[in-house]
């Protein structure tokens, strides 16, 4: 039996909380694992002067995929970086992958099941930014590359045909970013003569985000631009039981790191309160991305099993701890 090499990231806030419970069920699980705890985030910056130590990087390289936490970036300290943005792009993890499924939870609306893909190291989060006339005037530079668009929107069309689904919308603002949308846009319609199974549909994004709120359920895959994929898929997500269950993966060519999307949630610390359901679901993301497919589908089963049954944390209405909810998800895997 194959061993995995997984890298944990904890991070900050409860993300070593999160973290523990899904190393818990993964061990549950029939599988040979070798896990590898490394640091990331605000802690970590605290302790070794960097919020992403080279060492993390290097963990992260060699692993067989990873599963990260959260971190806490403050605002106002000299010379910190976000170590997310950082490891995206210093990894080129270009796909940012947001799964949203309707779950058994009066929570979440019925008949979603699509996917957002986001390019994940360049527009508007590419870093380039400065100050001009005496701090008066900030600037940030929008980065669009015919190879990062290529790479995204190809990967989008490929999930699609992998996942049996049959349109694609791609989101943009072309109308007025003519010359950084305009190329994601044509770079979308020049690769969408590979794939004429699927149907490329476009979208500008205020109409997305208003359609999204009217019918969600239109849509398969969405594949869009950095900033406009953070915000629509934290947007897509509160259709279908929100952040509290809201999983993502950031895949690149020789690394893949999954993970929550709710942030280090300072508030819930130590309260035994924080839901562990977004982690699990990254967890499960990363057993597809190994190739356990069936363990990963067994995984989402006991989860939904546990919402339907109201086996879950208060922020979903019920009454279980973090470790509770992990336990009966183990028990229902086992």
């Amino acid at each position: 039996m194959k061993r995995y090499r997984i890298c944990l990231l904890p991070g900050d806030g409860i993300g070593p909380e999160v973290i523990a419970s899904a190393r818990n069920v993964l061990e549950s699980l029939p599988l040979e694992w070798d896990f590898v705890e490394c640091g990331i985030g605000y802690d970590e910056y605290q302790r070794s002067g960097s919020p992403l130590p080279d060492s993390t990087i290097e963990q992260i390289r060699n692993a067989d995929a990873t599963l990260f936490g959260a971190v806490t970036t403050p605002p106002n300290i000299p010379n910190y970086f976000s170590p997310v943005v950082q490891m995206r792009q210093t990894l080129e993890l270009y796909a940012n992958l947001r799964p949203c499924r309707s779950i058994p939870h009066t929570s979440s609306r019925p008949n979603i099941d699509m996917i957002i893909v986001r390019e994940n190291t360049e527009g508007l989060y590419s870093g380039i930014e400065r100050l001009e006339d005496d701090g008066n005037k900030a600037i940030t530079e929008r980065i669009i590359t015919r190879k990062s668009s290529e790479r995204i929107i190809r990967k989008a069309f490929e999930l699609a045909r992998s996942t049996n689904r049959k349109t694609i919308h791609v989101v943009h603002k072309a109308n007025v970013l003519r010359q950084t949308c305009g190329l994601f846009r044509s770079v979308a319609f020049e690769i969408a003569k590979d794939y004429p199974d699927i149907i490329l549909q476009e979208m500008l994004v205020d109409t997305c985000a208003m359609e999204l709120v009217r019918a969600p359920e239109q849509f398969e895959v969405i594949v869009t631009t950095n900033l406009f994929g953070d915000i629509l898929s934290d947007e897509a997500c509160m259709f279908v039981g929100g952040l509290g269950v809201a999983s993502s993966g950031n895949i690149g060519t020789d690394a893949a790191v999954f993970e929550p999307v709710h942030g280090s949630a300072p508030t819930l610390v130590g309260t035994g309160n924080a839901n562990p359901i977004a982690t699990f679901l990254a967890a499960a993301m990363m057993l597809d991305h190994i190739h356990e497919l069936e363990h990963a589908n067994r995984l989402r089963s006991s989860i939904e099993d546990c919402i339907a049954n109201n086996q879950v944390t208060i922020d979903l209405g019920g009454s279980l701890t973090t470790v509770q909810m992990t336990l009966q998800v183990i028990q229902r895997l086992n």
